[in-house]
């Protein structure tokens, strides 16, 4: 068996076309995440909002819903297809939200946003203190930032849970290095704090938010431990962990996960862990 090394997250490609096919799933388990940020936030009637990796357009729709007419919010991704998915998504919706496709690290912008909010989509910029300092630019003197990110890998179940279940099954793939574009590249509150910092940011406020996620669902218990393990195989680091490996390794590990989720199930279906980082700032 070969083990396939880390690769680049592709957003505009496999990654993206991932979670276009998973959509209302991921958005129905991200949804408390995305409230506590569009809470912290705080969006205000006629407010111009700018979405940072923006996606399907969940975080976009909401601050749409709060700016109103007199407002304006601009969703930005570098997916095509999540963009796509965007644009069907908002057919008919009113307030329109504007999508754009480009990408939030190098995009010049008029310095016109009263606010900028991101959900888990700026974990995975390759110079994030510049990424930071080109973000502030598109926003006005005293404007707010807002974002959610998750904390580290052994917080949150979504991937200590399968990977903890293969371990003695398939070798773990090579680890990230400690600054590498990810999921957990914002784990640490330190390195979040100075990035901001760097990047001119003033008043950063970097608070734990955890919250449980209903990872698998379905009419009986089977049925939802099922749906979690196609979860997990869908998007995050069970994929790239099983890819390469033999039918018989693959069953092995896939009954390891399953076995693993059955003993989260609960009345609403699999529920397991997240830990996240809420985080806001001024320009």
């Amino acid at each position: 068996m070969t083990v396939e090394p880390a690769r680049p997250f592709d957003w505009d490609g496999p990654n993206g076309d991932r979670w276009v096919a998973n959509q209302a799933r991921l958005d129905r388990m991200l949804a408390p995440f995305g409230e506590a940020l569009i809470a912290a936030a705080e969006p205000r009637e006629g407010e111009r909002a700018l979405d940072v990796g923006c996606g399907a357009g969940a975080s976009a729709f909401e601050l749409a819903d709060r700016v109103g007419h007199d407002g304006r919010v601009v969703g930005l991704d570098i997916s095509k297809a999540l963009l796509a998915r965007a644009e069907v998504l908002a057919r008919n919706r009113t307030p329109a939200v504007e999508f754009r496709l480009a990408d939030a690290a190098t995009a010049a912008f008029a310095r016109d946003f009263d606010l900028v909010v991101s959900r888990f989509g700026v974990m995975f910029f390759d110079q994030p203190i510049a990424a930071f300092r080109n973000i502030r630019s598109a926003m006005k003197p005293g404007g707010r930032l807002a974002f959610v990110c998750w904390r580290g890998a052994a917080e949150n179940d979504w991937t200590r849970l399968p990977m903890g279940a293969i371990r003695d099954i398939v070798p773990p793939p090579p680890p990230p290095g400690p600054d590498a574009p990810g999921p957990f590249a914002f784990g640490e509150r330190r390195r979040v704090q100075g990035i901001l910092d760097q990047a001119g940011f003033i008043d950063i406020d970097i608070r734990p938010f955890d919250h449980p996620i209903v990872f698998g669902v379905g009419e009986t218990p089977d049925d939802a431990i099922d749906d979690a393990v196609d979860n997990a195989v869908s998007v995050g680091p069970l994929e790239r962990a099983l890819k390469g490996c033999d039918a018989a390794t693959a069953t092995r590990a896939l009954a390891a996960v399953r076995a693993a989720y059955a003993r989260k199930v609960a009345p609403e279906g699999v529920v397991i862990e997240g830990a996240a980082w809420i985080v806001t700032a001024r320009s």
